[in-house]
């Protein structure tokens, strides 16, 4: 295969990837500041229609530990979420994330209340939706497509690996056609996918977890979130770690496999996501990524010192 012309490392800026804040800024003038919002939603992996229990890392959050409160409306949590930004800097605009579980398991009326109290926000400039594959159906990507002509639509699913091992492993609860078709239907009205990864799922090798990558560099994607695996005290991950503890990166390995995965992905990919910082009071291991700031320095630092860039590794 021949390698697509390198992309030059100041077209993003010092952080050399293509990165959510830059398309933002580019589209909006201004930097956009996310509010997670708690749809009040469940998942098919929790009430039996796919499985029970949810994912294995998941935790009773439903991966929504810093979403707004159930108890609130959506128009209440934003909000709140706008008074607490607010205080620390000057802010304009928002994404309104509905995170906590599976954001399109519901009926549709439901969910169409709930979308729409927040793009009626007129400070609200997109709408981003966490789910799964196997929650999409036509009613669903009917509503998605009406409310993507009024703003804009991220549709965040939930893959974390191409290999069906893993996946049963962590209880993914649908196989990969699943997924394919999911981004066909929403690709075929306009509408942004952004896919989450989790590097250093157990068991997997650094070839495993590039191979996920190579097979999403030729999906049709807008963006990707690159998650480390954390695990959380209350998960069943917990429980397997405490009694057969597996290999968990160091900062400075996950660093490594952060370089080398931003070099060898698609450049016009945007990344949403290239650590996580799980909740202090769940978090097991690794403790490290608490510290976010210094992870991204880290990072940064070292993508220039390796002279690295999103893309020079790329092959069409």
């Amino acid at each position: 295969m021949k390698s697509r012309p390198s992309t030059a490392p100041g077209r993003w800026g010092e952080k050399r990837y293509h990165s959510t804040d830059y398309d933002l800024k580019q589209a909006y003038g201004e930097k956009v500041y996310k509010i997670i919002l708690n749809g009040k939603m469940t998942c098919p992996n929790r009430d039996g229609t796919a499985g029970y229990g949810g994912c294995i890392f998941c935790s009773a959050a439903g991966s929504g530990d810093f979403a707004g409160s159930a108890d609130l409306s959506i128009t209440e949590q934003l909000q709140h979420g706008k008074a607490a930004l607010i205080q620390k800097r000057p802010v304009h605009s928002y994404i309104a994330y509905f995170q906590a579980f599976t954001n399109t398991y519901g009926p549709v009326s439901y969910l169409e209340q709930i979308y729409m109290e927040a793009v009626c926000d007129p400070d609200v400039k997109i709408l981003s939706i966490a789910t799964r594959p196997d929650c999409l159906g036509e009613p669903v990507l009917e509503l998605l497509d009406r409310i993507n002509r009024i703003k804009p639509i991220w549709v965040e699913l939930g893959l974390q690996t191409i290999h069906p091992d893993t996946a049963a492993f962590i209880r993914r609860g649908y196989e990969l056609p699943v997924f394919e078709q999911a981004v066909r239907e929403l690709r075929s009205r306009k509408i942004t996918v952004v896919v989450h990864t989790i590097l250093y799922l157990p068991g997997e090798t650094r070839q495993q977890m590039f191979q996920t990558l190579d097979y999403l560099n030729h999906m049709d994607i807008q963006g990707i979130k690159l998650q480390l695996l954390h695990i959380l005290k209350g998960t069943d991950l917990a429980v397997l770690y405490e009694s057969h503890p597996f290999p968990v990166p160091s900062m400075e390995e996950y660093i490594s496999m952060l370089g080398q995965c931003i070099s060898r992905l698609r450049p016009d990919i945007t990344i949403h996501r290239l650590t996580g910082d799980g909740p202090k009071e769940l978090l097991i291991t690794p403790l490290w990524t608490s510290n976010k700031r210094t992870v991204l320095n880290t990072l940064h630092r070292h993508l220039k010192a390796q002279d690295i860039w999103q893309g020079k590794e790329y092959h069409d």
